[in-house]
This record gives structure tokens, C-alpha cells and sequence, in this order.
């Protein structure tokens, strides 16, 4: 049994110009000790998805339409506040993707690392500081029996993602949602994230979702990727499949802007964007999203929204032609 299934899972949200489908019809699955990358634009519904999967969003604006989340085969789209409670931080984290804005600005960074192990543990205040000490230290922040006593506009972009990271793993969960966990930061600092979030990982047995829009990123820690575009999954396969053998055209357009290191010196080549925008999600029409944006799209491609079908071993793609590569 999977550890995380989504099946048909839709958040809408309601504006003043209709019915926003930021989710609609996601399906995939997480195993226990796997890294799924979750990649596409922003605007594509993978933080919503996260979010629906922790019962985050605003209820209202936002409403899950339709759908299952099944953790541990247990659906948590109808469970109540109180026990989403017992389930977050203890069984599911997330790391947010703003740092600045995640943590208050008011309690040291020790006491919101504590906050969850006194909640899910049942610690005392002291045995809770004590284990953020320990946490900080797990995260690689120098001095950490005196950094513990510190707020967040202390500590620079780099060591506040640390922090999230500490927060999240407090109290050992299986999955972890990490939500753009390099946005903002400089590439050196994005390494050695992404380097710290694998050891953890391989060091504590979990499984995390990792949510970018960078597919560098996701060729680097992933072991299986899906593709979201315009509220849906587009394509689906392990990493290795994805990048020798890219169907869908628009994780096509993904892999060809990624910067070659080992051919810019030989060759200058332009990075080749995806033109157009990703479209607006109030009231959808039928048809294959992507199509305005696609080189290949024909008359049929805007008659029937493409199913997600099995076009290789462990490879989902939802398009009508076969683009190949």
C-alpha cells in the first residue's frame, strides 16, 4: 500500500468571476522512503495540491470539490480540524517556501521548533528547548545553544530555511512536504538545502514531495517526478524515463530551458523558452490545456481534455499525439 495516494483530488476556489480550478483531477501516489518531484510553472496548482494534502487552504474561499487523499489508506478529505491536528507535524510536515513569512516574527526560533514537540510529545518546556538545540545542530546551524534563543531576523535566508527544516522534522513524520525549499536563495545555499534534505532523508527513512518549478532541481534528488500544468498532471515517470524520454510537449519545453553547463562553452545556444502563459483557471473549457502554448496541437487536441494513459512501464503521459522526444 502506497503511503500517500491522491485519487481525482479537485480544490476549487470561489471568485467574483466564478469557479478558480487551481486543482483538478490530480492523481499520483508516494511511497514510504521515496523523493516524488512535483514540477511545472507557477500557477499550476502544486502548492494547492500540498496544501490540500495538510488541510491548509482557506475553507471558504477554497472547497475540495471532489477526490480522496489516502494516507496510510486513510482518507483525510473528510476528517475534522482536531484530528488533522494529530496528523500534521506529527505524521505529515511542510516546509514552506518563504521562510521570512512562515515564522513568527516574535518567538525565537527555539521556542517555534519546541511548539510542536510539547503539542505531539507531550515534552516539557525544557526537554522541548533542549531538543530544538539538538535540531538546530541536526540542520548544521553553528552554535546552536545560542542560537536557539534567537528570532528570525537574526539569521540570514540560508539559516532560516534550516530552521524550517528543523520544524518540520521535530517530531520525526514520515513524508515531508517541501514547498520550493530553495526559492530566494543563492545557488550555493541551494545546494547545500537540497544536500541536507537528501541526508536527512537517507538518515531518517522518510519520504518527501519535493514542489519546484526547477527541473534541475528535480534531476538531481528525485527518484520519480510528476508533471503539473494548469491543475493537472500532465506526465509521470521516474527521473531517468522522464529525462531520456520527455512525451508530453510540454515537459518537452521544461528540459530544453534548463542551462547546459557542458556544452555552453562549446556551443552559445539561446535557452529556448515556452511561449505564452500559463491560462486562467476560472471556469476552464474542455480540451487539452497546453494546447494554446503547443507547437503539435491539432483540432483535436481542443475537442476532449486527454486522459493520463500508460504510454511505458511506470510512464503516464495525458496527450493525444506521440510527440516522442
Amino acid at each position: 500500500m502506497a503511503l500517500l495516494e491522491i485519487k481525482g483530488l479537485k480544490t476549487h476556489f470561489k471568485t467574483d468571476d466564478g469557479w478558480l480550478h487551481a486543482v483538478d483531477g490530480v492523481d499520483l501516489t508516494l511511497d514510504a522512503g521515496e523523493t516524488l518531484g512535483v514540477v511545472g510553472e507557477s500557477g499550476c496548482g502544486k502548492s494547492v495540491t500540498a496544501k490540500t494534502v495538510m488541510k491548509l487552504i482557506d475553507m471558504p474561499p477554497g472547497k475540495i470539490v471532489a477526490g480522496q487523499v489516502l494516507w496510510k489508506g486513510r482518507d483525510l478529505v473528510p476528517l475534522p480540524p482536531d484530528e488533522m491536528r494529530k496528523i500534521r507535524a506529527k505524521e505529515i510536515s511542510i516546509i514552506f517556501q518563504e521562510p521570512m513569512t512562515s515564522l513568527n516574527p516574535v518567538y525565537s526560533v527555539g521556542e517555534q521548533i519546541a511548539e510542536s514537540l510539547r503539542l505531539h510529545e507531550g515534552l516539557s518546556r525544557k526537554d522541548a528547548l533542549d531538543r530544538a538545540v539538538e535540531l538546530l545542530k541536526l540542520v548544521r546551524i553553528p552554535t546552536p545553544e545560542r542560537r536557539v534563543n534567537d528570532y528570525p531576523h537574526q539569521f540570514s535566508g540560508g539559516m532560516r530555511q534550516r530552521v524550517m527544516i528543523a520544524i518540520a522534522l521535530a517530531c520525526k513524520p514520515q513524508l515531508v512536504i517541501a514547498d520550493e525549499p530553495t526559492t530566494a536563495l543563492d545557488v550555493t545555499i541551494q545546494a547545500q538545502i537540497l544536500d541536507l534534505l537528501a541526508e536527512l532523508k537517507s538518515t531518517m527513512g522518510m519520504a518527501v514531495m519535493l514542489i519546484t518549478h526547477a527541473m534541475g532541481v528535480v534531476a538531481e534528488v528525485a527518484q520519480r517526478v510528476v508533471v503539473m500544468y494548469a491543475g493537472k498532471v500532465v506526465e509521470e515517470a521516474s527521473v531517468e524515463e522522464l529525462f531520456a524520454h520527455p512525451r508530453h510537449p510540454y515537459t518537452q519545453g521544461l528540459i530544453r530551458s534548463i542551462p547546459r553547463i557542458d556544452t555552453a562553452a562549446v556551443h552559445k545556444v539561446r535557452l529556448e523558452a515556452i511561449p505564452g502563459v500559463v491560462p486562467q483557471l476560472i471556469e476552464p473549457a474542455e480540451g487539452c490545456r497546453f494546447a494554446a502554448r503547443c507547437k503539435h496541437a491539432v483540432a483535436a487536441c481542443l475537442n476532449a481534455t486527454p486522459p493520463l494513459r500508460v504510454v511505458a512501464p511506470g510512464h503516464k503521459v495525458a496527450c493525444i499525439l506521440d510527440v516522442g522526444t
